[in-house]
């Protein structure tokens, strides 16, 4: 089948899957995401072997590709949790009655149809899935080439589950090609059979997106991430922090990108800061070079996702020079601020208007997982819909019910 046919077929698919999966019992849902985790676990040894084939002819980012016995059974755990949460379809939001006697309720609904666009990261294909199908809405799974094997081998457990659980498999459905142009027609809508495009991956995907997109998107940008070490900031703590926030695992979004620093404690932080970073490359501004020798750093590595252990290094006046700097440099993904000082602290949170604002933690906290959704589909860095950590109640819309007793308007 050409790629036409093909990708309106699946859009079809979706549109008829959404239905079913929207008015089935929640229980069902629960059943089929269990099952998922089943599945997985089960099929395991496919997954990996697939994986392998995807690493042999990888290029770049394989810690994203990479799968093992231990981050298969952590995909199948984060299902586990997705399974345990409360299911959002039909949880009334709000309840009121007006002066005439109507009773108007907020009741949620899923969105329809979801297609995901995604590169090299296989975990996502189930985390997407077990979202979707929560959240009561069919997805559309488009994997970059790089992970297409692996997605499809963990696809295929998806499948059998939503069999096993009595729902159609064309709940979640992937594009079996790394062709290109199946992404152009998820981006027109599949004849008006996709409600919604989530795009994960780098700036080119995103623009690209953003260009020819013609239903809503819910973006997912770069994560340009800072910690600001404050003068008040406990020396131990910060170089926990800042260590961590870089170098637990350097390919992820959430991972820091930009230290500032207050000149005032920079002599005495830094070098302590720079030995907890072990290994890590630091570009740095002139203030910085003088206390450590590390190399220069120019405007667009103020501007740069790393991905790797390097790491840019500004030192700053105080709060208001911070919170300018990102502001100029962000993409509004995460922020921490490490400081004893609660009333600066608070401020910063208060100040920072990105969709993550954390205050003596490590900004590898930006996860779904670990705000307790179990999985996350992205970290939506916009302002509209849903923003933070993308899960199951952020993928649903509402609709409002209004019950009255044979009222008729003057």
């Amino acid at each position: 089948m050409t790629i036409q046919p093909l990708m309106e077929k699946i859009g079809q698919g979706a549109r008829s899957a959404a239905g079913a999966l929207r008015n089935c019992p929640a229980a069902q849902r629960t059943e089929a995401i269990e099952a998922m985790a089943r599945q997985l676990r089960l099929r395991a040894d496919e997954v990996l072997a697939a994986n392998a084939r995807d690493l042999e002819v990888a290029r770049g980012m394989l810690d994203r590709l990479r799968l093992d016995e231990a981050r298969v059974e952590a995909i199948a755990r984060s299902l586990d949790e997705v399974a345990a949460l409360p299911d959002p379809v039909g949880q009334e939001i709000a309840r009121w009655t007006r002066p005439n006697g109507l009773d108007i309720a907020r009741v949620r609904t899923p969105i329809g149809v979801i297609g995901m666009i995604y590169e090299s990261r296989p975990n996502v294909t189930a985390d997407a899935a077990a979202i979707c199908v929560r959240s009561g809405n069919a997805i559309i799974l488009r994997s970059g080439s790089d992970a297409l094997q692996s997605s499809v081998a963990i696809h295929a457990a998806i499948r059998t589950a939503l069999k096993d659980a009595g729902l159609p498999p064309e709940c979640v459905q992937i594009v079996p090609t790394g062709d290109r142009e199946a992404v152009g027609m998820m981006l027109q809508g599949l004849n008006g059979a996709v409600d919604l495009i989530i795009p994960r991956g780098g700036s080119a995907l995103v623009e690209r997106v953003s260009r020819e997109a013609r239903v809503a998107v819910l973006g997912h940008l770069e994560g340009v991430c800072h910690t600001y070490v404050h003068s008040s900031a406990d020396p131990e703590m910060a170089a926990a922090v800042v260590a961590n926030a870089k170098m637990r695992r350097v390919s992820v979004c959430g991972a820091t990108e930009t230290l500032l620093i207050d000149r005032a404690v920079a002599p005495s932080l830094l070098p302590a800061i720079a030995q907890a970073l072990g290994q890590c490359e630091l570009r740095g501004d002139p203030e910085s070079r003088a206390i450590l020798p590390i190399d220069a750093a120019n405007d667009s590595d103020w501007a740069a996702e790393y991905l790797a252990p390097v790491l840019a290094v500004r030192t700053v006046s105080g709060l208001d020079e911070a919170v300018e700097h990102i502001g100029r440099y962000g993409t509004g993904h995460t922020e921490a601020i490490v400081c004893a000082n609660e009333a600066v602290a608070e401020a910063f949170l208060d100040r920072v208007d990105s969709a993550i604002v954390m205050w003596n933690a490590s900004t590898q906290f930006a996860d779904g997982g670990e705000f307790g959704f179990g999985a996350e589909i992205g970290i939506a860095t916009g302002k509209l819909h849903a923003r933070g950590p993308v899960g199951p109640e952020q993928l649903t819309s509402f609709k409002y019910v209004v019950r009255g007793g044979g009222q008729v308007r003057p």
